[in-house]
């Protein structure tokens, strides 16, 4: 999150990478200058806990702003937009996102079929299908994501939300020890046997601006 203290050095990290906007709306300082006071909490930051009200209008400048700050950090084009706990789900939030979206010719994460038709509704790209949770219980376990693969549907692009990562010293949020899991699942071979046996090849929102692929 391009809001976040550590957004630097993490740009820094990920450059090369094929990296999209994860917009904040939900805690720490708004990007954009002009950003209204009155959606402020009171020291000034994002308030995730009103944001079902936060006009489009407002939503798109943050989203703009967020948009350039990353790509003046990474020194490269994002290559889709999401958003931080989903809070697209919301109307004005999804319709001040989308508006970003087609100025910049960017796909927008979806979540479900709601989802999907309202973005295509306003000419935005987006995955097809959508996997993953993110519960007290790590998720992504080699049987889990081996089960979840030969699940999936024939056609389309698929989503698959995951954190995985290294446990931190200083444990700020519930999601902790399951990126832990998750990045052992990911690096596991059997997870890797289970791709090829599914028939699924990894890919990136980058596809959704070309030509689709079948089972990515």
């Amino acid at each position: 999150m391009v809001n976040a203290p550590d957004s630097e050095s993490a740009a820094r990290q990920a450059r090369g990478l094929a990296i999209g906007l994860h917009l904040n709306l939900d805690r720490g300082a708004p990007v954009a200058p002009d950003f209204p006071r009155e959606w402020r909490t009171v020291d000034g930051s994002l308030d995730g806990s009103r944001v079902d009200g936060l006009p489009a209008d407002v939503v798109e400048a943050e989203a703009l702003a967020q948009l350039e700050r990353l790509e003046r950090l990474l020194g490269q084009a994002a290559t889709h937009l999401d958003v931080h706990k989903h809070l697209h789900r919301h109307p004005q939030v999804l319709e001040g996102l989308s508006r970003v979206a087609r100025r910049a010719g960017l796909p927008v994460r979806s979540i479900d079929a709601d989802m999907r038709g309202a973005l295509r509704a306003r000419g935005v790209a987006t995955n097809q299908h959508f996997v993953g949770e993110s519960g007290a219980a790590a998720y992504w376990t080699p049987e889990r994501f081996a089960q979840a693969l030969a699940a999936l549907p024939a056609e389309g692009v698929t989503e698959w939300m995951c954190h995985p990562g290294h446990l931190p010293e200083l444990v700020t949020t519930r999601y902790a020890a399951q990126r832990e899991v998750e990045r052992t699942t990911f690096v596991d071979a059997r997870s890797r046997d289970a791709l090829e046996q599914a028939g699924v090849s990894p890919t990136d929102y980058r596809v959704l601006r070309e030509a689709p692929l079948t089972r990515a």
